[in-house]
C-alpha cells in the first residue's frame, strides 16, 4: 500500500523566515509559504522540527532557548503583542523573584486568544506606543515591565528589589514608575504604590527598606533618609538613615560588599569624617536587620538616648530630593 508523502522540496523563502525567526515560524506563516498541513506534521513526525505552542513550530530539534520561547510566544499572541514581566525585566538585566518559567505576553483587548503551554497572556487596553526589540523579541518598556512584574509578586521585599534595581542600573526614573502606576490597574498594584512611596521618604534599597520597616515596628523615632549632611558647606555623608536631633547616623551595608578597594576607602574616610565630627554611626549588614531586629533596636535605641543627652551637632541637613511628582 503506497502512501502519499509530502514534497520535500524546501519552499521559497522557508530558510530565510526561519533564519530571521531564530527557527520559529507560525502555521499561518508556513502556509502562505506553500507548505502544507501534511508537511508540517510529517517533519514533526520525523522528528526534525517540534510544537512549541498550538499553531507554532520550532524547526530543529533539541531543546528551545528563552529566545526561540519568546520567538513562540509572540507568534502564538498575534500582532502587535509584547514579551512584559520577569521575562522582559531579564533582557533588561533588572532581577525578579517572580518564576520565569512562564512568559507574559500584553495582547490587544479585543483579541481572542487563551493562555496556553508556556504564554500567558494578558490583554489590555493600554498597550504600550513604545517597544524595545532584540532580533524578532518585542519587548514593553521598563516601566511597563516593572509595573506588570510587581503585580505577580507576593512579598513586599521582592517589589523593593525589582524597584531598586531598576532605578539603581539606571534602567528608568521613580517619576516613569509612577507615572506607569498612575496610568494602570489598581488591582494588585497595592505593594509597587506602597514601594514609591517609600522613595519619596528617600529609601533607595532592599536593605534601606528593611530597616525602615524594623524602625517602625520598634517603635523608634522616624529618621530622615538618604539626606546629605554638611559641615558648613563641605560636603559629609549621604547616611541611609539620620537622626538629626540626636546626630545617630545608620548604614545598612548591603552596597559595601561590591564596593572596590578604592570604593572602600572612601566608604571608611566617610566615616571616619562623621565619627571625627561627633556623629553616632552604627552598621548592620542585611542579615542582621531582617534575622535579628531586636538586637538592631536595642542598638539603635540606645545610641539614640546617649545622642539626645549631649547638645545637639552643628551638621546642616538637607532631606532627600524625590523624583516622584507631588499628587502621586
Amino acid at each position: 500500500m503506497l502512501v502519499a508523502m509530502p514534497r520535500l522540496v524546501q519552499p521559497n523563502g522557508l530558510n530565510e523566515l526561519l533564519d530571521r525567526q531564530l527557527a520559529v515560524a507560525s502555521r499561518a506563516q508556513l502556509l502562505r509559504l506553500g507548505l502544507t498541513d501534511n508537511a508540517m506534521q510529517w517533519r514533526v513526525r520525523k522528528g526534525r522540527w517540534q510544537v512549541l505552542l498550538p499553531g507554532v513550530y520550532l524547526g530543529m530539534n533539541g531543546t528551545p532557548s528563552l529566545a526561540q520561547k519568546e520567538t513562540a510566544a509572540l507568534l502564538y499572541a498575534g500582532p502587535g503583542s509584547l514579551i512584559t514581566g520577569p521575562t522582559a525585566l531579564l533582557h533588561y538585566s533588572i532581577r525578579s523573584a517572580a518564576a520565569a518559567d512562564v512568559i507574559d505576553a500584553l495582547v490587544a483587548a479585543d483579541r481572542q486568544r487563551r493562555s496556553t503551554g508556556f504564554v500567558r497572556l494578558h490583554r489590555t487596553g493600554r498597550m504600550p506606543s513604545r517597544v524595545a526589540s532584540i532580533g524578532p523579541v518585542r519587548l514593553v518598556p521598563v516601566p511597563r515591565a516593572v509595573a506588570d512584574t510587581a503585580r505577580q509578586l507576593d512579598s513586599l521585599r521582592d517589589v523593593r528589589a525589582v524597584v531598586a534595581d531598576a532605578v539603581q542600573l539606571g534602567r528608568c526614573t521613580v517619576g516613569q514608575l509612577a507615572e506607569e502606576l498612575r496610568s494602570g490597574p489598581i488591582k494588585g498594584s497595592a505593594m509597587l504604590r506602597s514601594v514609591l512611596s517609600e522613595v519619596c521618604e528617600g529609601i533607595r534599597s532592599t536593605a534601606e527598606g528593611d530597616l525602615r520597616d524594623l524602625i517602625r515596628a520598634a517603635r523608634l523615632p522616624e529618621p530622615l533618609y538618604n539626606p546629605s549632611l554638611y559641615d558648613g558647606d563641605t560636603f559629609i555623608a549621604r547616611p541611609d538613615a539620620w537622626w538629626p536631633d540626636a546626630g545617630v547616623a545608620a548604614e545598612a551595608d548591603s552596597r559595601e560588599w561590591h564596593l572596590s578597594p578604592a570604593g572602600w576607602d572612601r566608604t571608611r574616610s566617610r566615616h571616619d569624617l562623621m565619627a571625627e565630627l561627633g556623629i553616632i554611626v552604627l552598621h548592620f549588614s542585611p542579615r542582621q536587620i531582617r534575622r535579628e531586629p531586636a538586637a538592631v533596636a536595642k542598638m539603635l535605641r540606645g545610641a539614640l538616648e546617649r545622642g539626645l543627652q549631649r547638645p545637639s551637632l552643628p551638621i546642616r541637613t538637607i532631606p532627600c530630593p524625590t523624583s516622584v511628582p507631588a499628587n502621586q
